[in-house]
């Protein structure tokens, strides 16, 4: 991952890591793949973003899912 695509600044987006120089939040490109949309589509959508801006923010969606804090999901009751 290219740490240096990926920024985290308070006064952009509250503080959300975007994709460095956009207001993309590496959480709305989460959202759009979650959805179905294609890494193309998501450059379409959003024509002066970079395949390696998007690849970015899923290698650190990664890196952020191997720390060690670990939240459980609630059993639902039966």
């Amino acid at each position: 991952m290219d740490k240096r695509l990926i920024e985290s600044n308070p006064a952009v987006m509250m503080g959300k890591p975007v994709i460095k120089g956009t207001r993309i939040t590496v959480e709305l490109i989460l959202e759009k793949l979650a959805a179905g949309e294609t890494v193309e589509d998501i450059l379409e959508s959003f024509p002066h973003l970079k395949r390696e801006g998007v690849l970015a923010a899923i290698a650190y969606a990664s890196q952020v899912m191997k720390m060690d804090i670990v939240h459980p999901v609630p059993k639902k009751a039966a």
